[in-house]
Parts: C-alpha cells; structure tokens; sequence
C-alpha cells in the first residue's frame, strides 16, 4: 500500500500522522468497560478524526493497534497501548512489574471476589486489628502460591472461565501457581475497609490476594475497587492519557515522551509465559 493511503482511499494529512505513529503510550481506563471497549473506542476516535471512512470488519486492518494486559471492567488505571511497529513491543512491557492501590471489605466473600459478584459469605471481623492485618501481609510478600480466581480471563478449552461460570457450567479450580509479589503495605484500616498498595509480577490477581488475606485473618474478604497505578515504566500519574487527549497530536507528543522508556527496536519473539495454554497475561 503507497504512503498516504489505507485500502486505496488517499489520505489527508491528519490521516497521513495517523498511520505514522508508531510505539507505546498509555491510556486510562475507567471503571466500567472492558479493556478490548476502551481500545475500540480510542481506534473510533481516531480514525473519525483522520476522516477515515472504515467498518468494524476492516478496522484492524486499517490501524494497527493493541494493548497489553487487560484490566477488568470493574477496575481502573492504566493501561498501555501499542501502535504501529509498538504492537510487537508490548510482550516486552508484559514481563515488567505492575502497581496497585485495592481496597479490601472484611466480613463478606463474593463468588467473583470482587463487588461485581454475589455475596457467598458473612463473618464477623470485630476482631480484627491493624496490627494483625500487617502482620498478615508479610505471608503473602515475596514469591508466593496462588489460586487464580474461577471468574477470570484464563481459558478452559478455547474458552474463558468467567464465561463458563456465568453459563452455569461447573469449572474447577486452577492449580495454584507460582507469582511474586516485590512489595505489599497497608496504606489505610478503617473497619471493614482496608487498602492495600502492591507491586507484582505477572500472572498475579489482586482479588485471589484480598480474599487470601480475609481468610488468613479468620474472617473472608472481597475487593471492592482496584485501580492500576503502573505497569512496566508506564505510571497513571504520569503518562495515562484520559479520554479528552485521545487526538493525535496529543498521542504523538505522548509517543515521544515515552520513547525513554522502551527500547529501541521491538523484539519478534513470541513472549513465552510461565503456563503455557493459558493467554491471560495480566493481573486483573
């Protein structure tokens, strides 16, 4: 395809910086939709901003872009984005470490072990104190086993297991697995509220965490919102851009800030993970 179109229409210039952007930055994701949602709706806006006509069937092919590692829908924060040759840097930003603020609720489980899902169970947490709860935290620092959670991205036969377990399919658990966790402190206690700050590698689930901490401390737990504050060299504070600077002046400028934080040439090799078969790559 000659420089300066996209499926035989010739382009103008916006659409021209458009199709020459090339690299990562990051978006902030809200609480509420999907990560593939959030993702769909940055190729919209910049594509009817380019004035390039397009259906959903060809869109992939017209704008080459993908994110890596998926946030849940009812989760926030940041969420990084490859565009052009940065599709193929992302595995290298995947193998970094992630940051989280969660916030905790003692005294009830859910069958999704977030707010999202139904309540399973109710114990009393009177009894419970900061000190113990710090305490707690020690046990799940460093390298660590963990249950990934039933409702979750990893997949059973081609198929998600969250998805199964909203048909009403019977899914048994994965085994527990190996992840790190490089730190893990309590920022805030106020009964039933805890909140939790937490640096750690790839594979793991703040939820699976939040409901071990519950159960650890003789009472259950469910997170009750999580927002991702970094994942690799990408911080919220820093580099997220909110919806309003979706332009591509404004990811052009965004792509050569963070051209330092990623390395020169993207890398062709398949990312190889701990658990082969499975595709979820993220915390949450």
């Amino acid at each position: 395809m000659a420089a300066g179109e996209a499926g035989g229409v010739v382009l103008g210039k916006a659409a021209d910086k458009l199709f020459s952007l090339s690299g990562l930055f990051a978006v902030y994701k809200p609480k509420g939709p999907t990560s593939a949602g959030v993702l769909n709706l940055l190729k919209e806006r910049l594509l009817a901003e380019a004035g390039v006509q397009t259906n959903e069937n060809k869109r992939n092919q017209v704008l080459k872009i993908g994110h890596g590692g998926t946030l849940d829908s009812a989760a926030a924060g940041v969420l990084v984005v490859g565009i052009g040759r940065g599709t193929k840097m992302l595995g290298t930003v995947l193998a970094g470490s992630k940051k989280y603020t969660a916030i905790g609720l003692l005294g009830k489980a859910t069958d999704t072990l977030d707010a999202t899902g139904k309540v399973t169970e109710e114990k009393p947490y009177d009894q419970v104190t900061k000190g113990d709860l710090e305490n707690v935290l020690q046990k799940f620092t460093g390298d660590i086993m963990q249950v990934p959670p039933l409702y979750s991205a990893l997949k059973k036969d081609g198929e998600r297991l969250s998805t199964l377990m909203k048909r009403g399919e019977a899914v048994k658990p994965k085994p527990a697995r190996p992840v790190r966790v490089y730190s893990l402190s309590l920022q805030q206690f106020q009964p039933p509220l805890f909140t939790l700050d937490v640096e750690c590698g790839g594979g793991f689930y703040v939820r699976s965490l939040v409901s071990d901490i519950g159960k650890e401390l003789s009472t259950c737990a469910t997170m009750q919102e999580l927002t991702r504050t970094k994942h690799g060299p990408f911080t919220l504070e820093e580099h997220a851009l909110y919806e309003d600077k979706w332009t591509i002046d404004e990811i052009a400028r965004s792509l050569e800030h963070c051209t330092s934080l990623v390395p020169g040439e993207p890398s062709h090799k398949k990312l190889k993970t701990e658990h082969p078969g499975e595709t979820a790559v993220s915390c949450e």
